[in-house]
């Protein structure tokens, strides 16, 4: 017993620490979904309460009715979606070929693939962008989603992860007949969900949060993803209608927080299970 209050008492002050972060980390995002139901007044005579005192969702119709917030949303799911399953399949066929093909410069070309990680965006987006405005896709979806259809992050997870299945397990299956396609569908995808899930939500995250790539490529208003969107609105507002930006901001904000609230567990195993592989 006394060895259990020794433990917990050593355990405190690292349990207050992460009470402490998850406060800072998590007022930011009360403020902005309390001022959103608060009126005008009330947001300067209560700022830095979240709690709003007389909730109301003006500031929502107020957004909805000001800009085509739909159509903004529309753009934005469509391009993170499509991104998410496009690069969730590159990601796959280039794991299964670092994982179960061998030729020469297979080390160093994963290698290769992980430190391009390392290289600054800005440094590899006016090359992106040139090829994107040769190919005349400037204001389309082809233009939003074509630097992000292939990227190391996934294809570097996917590698650690599919290492981890039993090679008896491959073996069976190619005993069987199956074709690598077949492998990966009845092998190493059925094992390997959770990561496959966790990947997804992470990529769908960082593209509905991409802000600086859309700004190149797309000029038509009607192309406008959530992120510009949310931007010409703050521009248009003149900064100082704090209730409407706030709901705007928490509208956007949604997906992202439903899709990592359901699959947070799944990132953080993939994340330890990679980091553990080395």
């Amino acid at each position: 017993m006394k060895v259990d209050q020794k433990a917990q008492m050593k355990a405190l002050p690292w349990h207050l620490v992460l009470i402490v972060a998850c406060g800072v980390s998590l007022l930011p995002i009360a403020w902005m979904v309390g001022t959103a139901f608060k009126f005008q007044d009330e947001i300067f005579t209560s700022f830095l309460s979240p709690i709003p005192h007389r909730p109301t969702l003006s500031n929502f119709l107020y957004v909805w009715d000001r800009i085509p917030f739909a159509r903004y949303f529309f753009n934005s799911l469509v391009v993170a979606a499509l991104v998410t399953a496009v690069q969730l399949v590159t990601a796959t066929l280039a794991a299964y070929g670092f994982t179960q093909f061998r030729f020469p410069g297979r080390e160093f070309l994963f290698y290769a693939v992980v430190a391009s990680m390392l290289v600054p965006v800005q440094v590899t987006m006016l090359p992106n962008y040139l090829v994107v405005a040769r190919l005349g896709w400037l204001d389309s979806y082809a233009g939003l989603m074509a630097p992000h259809l292939a990227e190391a992050m996934g294809i570097f997870l996917l590698r650690q992860a599919f290492r981890s299945v039993p090679a008896s397990l491959v073996e069976a299956a190619r005993l069987e007949g199956a074709t690598h396609l077949q492998v990966i569908r009845k092998v190493f995808i059925p094992n390997l969900r959770p990561v496959f899930i966790a990947l997804g939500i992470l990529v769908f995250i960082n593209t509905w949060n991409e802000y600086l790539w859309p700004l190149l490529v797309i000029k038509d208003e009607n192309m406008f993803t959530l992120p510009l969107a949310l931007q010409l609105f703050v521009s248009e507002e003149g900064g100082t209608s704090w209730g409407p930006m706030m709901a705007a901001a928490t509208l956007a904000a949604l997906p992202p927080l439903l899709a990592y609230w359901v699959a947070q567990r799944y990132v953080v195993q993939t994340f330890l299970s990679a980091g553990i592989k080395g």
